[in-house]
């Protein structure tokens, strides 16, 4: 499973965000949504600069993977200087590192940290969010195993999902063709989801479409997701 991101089906993942979850038992909820066909976990990191909220680090990764050493990782860092989060992250078990064109200075500077990421043996990501234009990784996409297409503006869940961001997911994939991962987050639901796999979306994240359901009923919900 932690092979994931290397490989490519027909079929969409689910990567439930644990942005959602209960920290307080952090493991039980991961649990949950892994047995309900989860694919990923996506942990959504906020250094409270590059967004205002402040979440998860490095440690909470780790706890995470001593529970589940075969569950993917899906590390999506909000913040203001990825390249430092990278080393850490790995360390502590993260399989993907996904990082902002937003706060890169310069195409070469992602270009870098996405080789960076390959080194420390990670597969990598290049997120824009709702109000960036696709153009702004038009130097850079070639050398991501995925694009993360945000449909709100980062740094909260429960935001509204702006569908007019998906016609950046279309023309990703009429450019970029079968063999990229075109991931999608923010305001993700059974509601919306048809719409995200329409457009060329493979990955859905979703956070409290799922985890505001109980245990029991999430299985139901991720199934939606995929469709």
């Amino acid at each position: 499973m932690r092979d994931r991101l290397r490989t490519h089906s027909q079929t969409p993942l689910v990567a439930p965000s644990i942005l959602a979850a209960d920290f307080g038992c952090i493991a039980d909820e991961c649990k949950s949504v892994l047995d309900a066909g989860g694919d990923l976990i996506h942990l959504d990191v906020m250094d409270g600069h590059f967004v205002p909220n402040l979440t998860m680090g490095p440690d909470l990764c780790k706890g995470v993977r001593s529970h589940f050493p075969d569950a993917c990782l899906d590390v999506h860092l909000m913040v203001t200087d990825p390249g430092s989060f990278f080393e850490p992250f790995v360390d502590a078990g993260a399989d993907h590192l996904t990082f902002h064109m937003e706060a890169m200075q310069s195409p070469d500077q992602a270009l870098a940290l996405a080789a960076n990421a390959h080194d420390l043996g990670a597969t990598a990501g290049i997120a824009i969010s709702a109000n960036t234009p696709l153009s702004a990784i038009d130097a850079v996409a070639h050398a991501f195993e995925m694009i993360l297409v945000m449909t709100i503006q980062p740094g909260f869940s429960g935001q509204a999902f702006q569908e007019s961001a998906l016609t950046k997911a279309v023309s990703l994939r009429e450019r970029l063709g079968p063999d990229v991962w075109i991931q999608v987050d923010g305001g993700v639901s059974p509601k919306t989801a048809a719409a995200c796999r329409d457009s060329g979306c493979n990955i859905l994240v979703a956070a409290s479409a799922i985890y505001r359901e109980e245990p029991a009923d999430r299985a139901a919900v991720i199934e939606a997701l995929r469709g």
